[in-house]
């Protein structure tokens, strides 16, 4: 390299979550000087140093410490150029946010027809305008408003204005496939004329505007949506960004990352931000804003009082509730019941096993992440983990139950627990069910497990049930069924299959848990399937959870009580924190975290002393 070369060239890394800094040959002791004040600097050769982007980001005064600036032109990469740069005014209009939290935005709802222009033709509510003039005003944004508040459309419409006002050409939305009907939707019904929109699949045409593309696949398409985004300028839209919440740690969320500089405009979607608390907010606004985002999630909650966070994030994001909706008020409850006798000897001596299973392996999530999955269905009926013929085998309950033998091996009742006792949950649902029916009421049956939707299916044949899981071959028909057929009253799923992407309010206002587990996210999208915009005022919702009298199910109660309660805390959402007093990347242990891990170990060394 000669010697009026940059004494320092700064770029962007391989994997585009780190900057790479080169220095002249030469130099390589000054460099090393250097990296060492960056916290996440990685030497990679004697004159080439790795850091971290939002290290980078948040320590650009660390480079004033180069003491060859006037010995040779310090040179920037132009995408990380633009985005420190970009970063630079964030932190500084993020900052005046924070400060001036109660200042009108820089577009006001009143002007945002105007900035979409004659090509839009969809409506916008009150709210809808509010939350699109406060999205313009950021360069980047968030959006955390409620299912059915039309978050889709928002994102569309702030898009449709950065392309009037700024030359945004190009939109890469990432999003489950749920999603791909709602945007192509809007896409229809919002512009005139619709712009080009196509599913990735293969190379778009040179015209296209938008492509959409699901959390699975992004992985392996990170290089090919580099390139297509760095093109022209672009935006990158997340719906469901949730999904993205382990950040680096995760394959969607290092995916969102790495692809996050290449556009000019970031925009996040979701009704549940921080599922699992706080360390979900730090990665989605890290996606936001570099640099800057994570750090301000963790000066706004470093003192540990919500409200107070809530104050100081509140800028940052727009969130439309349910009380802005206007929605009749849903009803919550929790049911604890008892366990039959021999249900309840069985699930004590599985919890002995577990416990013994369990020691000395506290670190282990996987195998924690097992027993869990086992305790809950246990809590629910032992007999969905005895072995049937095929693994999804409903189980053949007798009825009425038959006396149970006195001298049996604890292992052959529980392959043989549905010839003595009926599920006491069971029982409730088909009870629930019921009562309903003779009233006219569908009902939403929720469980996280296939055999016990299998085994429901059966006990609730007489209703008609229709039946969606991973596995349904026909999804789109069983939920036509249970929304036109009369003589189908009840709808049995599991949230991880049917907890987003699916509206049922018009035809159902009774939902069920018979099970849960800690993912409070997966948890309030499911509630929302019946509880959303279009609802009349006098239509009665219910909820009710069905909890086993002291087993994992109250563990897991509590737990997503403290979940929903930071949630609804962070985002000022009173209907969020009011599920909470009821007393959520696809993962092993049901949305285990490190909270929920302790709760489980203390249930376990309880239950076994």
């Amino acid at each position: 390299m000669a010697a009026d070369s940059p004494s320092l060239t700064i770029g962007l890394a391989a994997e585009v979550t780190r900057a790479r800094l080169i220095a002249r040959p030469g130099l390589e002791d000054d460099l090393r000087r250097l990296a060492v004040s960056f916290q996440t600097s990685t030497q990679r050769s004697p004159g080439s140093v790795e850091v971290e982007l939002d290290d980078l980001l948040t320590n650009l005064e660390i480079l004033n410490g180069w003491p060859h600036k006037a010995d040779g032109e310090v040179t920037w990469d132009a995408q990380l150029q633009a985005l420190v740069v970009d970063s630079l005014q964030d932190a500084q209009t993020v900052s005046d946010q924070l400060r001036t939290p109660d200042v009108p935005t820089a577009v006001s709802p009143e002007s945002v027809p105007a900035l979409l222009g004659p090509e839009w033709v969809g409506d916008l509510t009150w709210f809808q305008r509010r939350d699109v003039a406060k999205l313009l005003s950021l360069r980047h944004g968030a959006n955390f408003s409620v299912p059915g508040a039309g978050k889709t459309r928002v994102g569309l419409a702030v898009f449709q204005a950065l392309r009037r006002q700024e030359g945004i050409e190009r939109l890469l939305i990432v999003g489950p496939k749920s999603s791909y009907d709602a945007w192509q939707h809007e896409n229809v019904q919002c512009l005139n004329p619709p712009m080009s929109m196509e599913i990735a699949d293969g190379i778009p045409a040179s015209t296209t505007h938008a492509i959409i593309v699901n959390y699975e696949r992004l992985p392996n398409m990170v290089s090919y949506f580099g390139r297509w985004l760095a093109e022209r300028p672009s935006m990158i839209i997340l719906d469901e960004a949730h999904r993205m919440k382990l950040g680096a740690d995760g394959a969607y969320g290092a995916a969102c990352l790495a692809l996050g500089p290449r556009s000019r405009r970031r925009l996040i979607l979701t009704g549940t931000p921080a599922p699992n608390g706080v360390r979900d907010l730090e990665n989605l606004f890290g996606f936001v804003w570099p640099g800057t985002g994570r750090q301000s999630v963790l000066r706004a909650v470093d003192g540990g009082d919500l409200a107070d966070a809530s104050r100081a994030l509140r800028p940052l994001f727009t969130r439309t509730t349910k009380g802005e909706l206007d929605l009749p008020p849903v009803e919550t409850t929790l049911r604890t019941i008892p366990l039959p006798p021999l249900h309840a000897e069985i699930y004590e001596a599985l919890v002995g096993q577990f416990s013994a299973r369990a020691a000395g392996f506290e670190g282990d999530f996987q195998a924690l992440g097992r027993i869990l999955i086992y305790m809950l269905m246990a809590a629910t009926s032992p007999a969905l983990l005895a072995v049937g013929t095929t693994r999804y085998e409903p189980l053949a309950y007798q009825v009425p139950p038959l006396p149970v033998p006195e001298r049996s091996s604890l292992y052959q009742l529980m392959q043989d627990l549905p010839a003595y006792e009926m599920s006491a949950k069971y029982q409730e649902v088909l009870a629930m069910v019921s009562e309903n029916a003779t009233q006219g009421r569908k009902t939403l049956v929720w469980s996280t497990f296939i055999r016990s939707l299998s085994t429901m299916q059966r006990v609730l044949s007489q209703f008609g049930p229709a039946v969606v899981h991973g596995g349904t071959p026909d999804r789109d028909e069983q939920i036509r069924r249970f929304r036109t057929d009369p003589n189908c009253m009840v709808l049995l799923s599991n949230p991880a299959t049917l907890g987003e992407g699916i509206s049922l309010h018009h035809e159902c206002h009774d939902a069920v848990y018979v099970d849960r587990d800690f993912a409070a996210g997966r948890f309030l999208q499911s509630l929302d399937r019946i509880h959303r915009l279009g609802l009349s005022r006098d239509t009665r919702t219910r909820i009710t959870v069905l909890a086993s009298q002291g087993t994992i199910d109250e563990v897991v109660a509590a737990r997503l009580a403290d979940k929903l309660t930071f949630m609804g805390g962070i985002l000022d959402d009173p209907a969020v924190k009011q599920l909470a007093d009821l007393d959520e990347e696809p993962t092993i242990g049901g949305g285990l975290d490190r909270g929920d891990l302790q709760a489980l170990m203390g249930h376990l060394r309880a239950s076994s002393s």
